[in-house]
């Protein structure tokens, strides 16, 4: 993707300064307010990368300088220590050398005794069972939930028939918003079957709360550069609550398809 926001740079002494980045998203038409209201806070724009509904700003600021006064007694500790650590291994290898000698064997034989073997046999471990995954082709209950209304008995009583335990279905990023004001964890709404701004395939409002792209889905596959609404997936997920009308979900594995 071209960068359409990148400012020009000159090449000058401080680029040998090092920088700090910090990637933020936000809805199309409001870049102007989010690149003032983080320039305001010392952060420069580096880039800006529009997608479908939303564009990804990158920003950086120079890191502050390590102060030369801490860097001169952290070196005094170090040589401190060091000269300790060998006053300590010389005084460990006197002790060796000045150790009593090993006591003569003895000359009379022990005559053996029957005993019999105290050793315990160990246990063979059992490899752990893998872990069942309920789909729509073995599980009739998810086949129901997905196709039936957004709340309801239905969705109660699946929460907490299957808390827990893992579920594998198709669906499609239908919302995606920053968890309480951080810039790199989200609220991601997950709707079932493919993504669609007309109609619904059914199924309640399954949620990943307060998770980051790069590690708390566990991408696997062809992963994206970006992703957003309107994205379809193939999602393993733990069951979790119900918190009024999201069904909250936690990812053990996503893949974009």
């Amino acid at each position: 993707m071209t960068n359409t926001g990148a400012r020009p740079q000159a090449a000058t002494a401080s680029e040998t300064v090092k920088h700090e980045t910090k990637t933020v998203q936000t809805v199309r038409g409001t870049e102007k307010l989010m690149i003032s209201k983080w320039e305001k806070d010392g952060w420069e724009l580096v880039s800006q990368n529009p997608g479908k509904l939303r564009t990804e700003l990158v920003f950086r600021r120079p890191k502050p300088p390590l102060p030369w006064k801490l860097c001169a007694i952290i070196g005094g500790v170090l040589v401190v220590l060091g000269v300790f650590i060998g006053i300590m291994a010389t005084i460990a290898g006197d002790k060796d050398d000045t150790a009593a000698p090993a006591s003569t064997p003895s000359t009379e034989a022990v005559a053996p005794r029957d005993e019999p073997s105290t050793e315990a046999e160990e246990p063979v471990a059992s490899a752990p069972a893998e872990e069942p995954t309920h789909t729509i082709e073995n599980n009739a209950d998810l086949a129901s939930l997905l196709t039936g209304p957004a709340e309801g008995p239905t969705v109660e009583a699946f929460a907490q028939k299957y808390s827990g335990q893992l579920i594998e279905f198709d669906g499609a990023i239908g919302a995606m918003n920053n968890h309480e004001g951080y810039t790199t964890r989200y609220d991601i709404l997950i709707v079932s079957g493919d993504y669609s701004e007309t109609h619904s395939n059914g199924g309640p409002s399954f949620q990943f709360r307060d998770v980051n792209i790069t590690n708390d889905l566990h991408l696997t596959g062809d992963v994206p550069d970006t992703l957003g609404v309107g994205d379809n997936v193939h999602v393993i997920a733990r069951v979790g609550s119900l918190d009024g009308q999201l069904f909250l979900l936690e990812p053990v594995q996503t893949s974009v398809r």
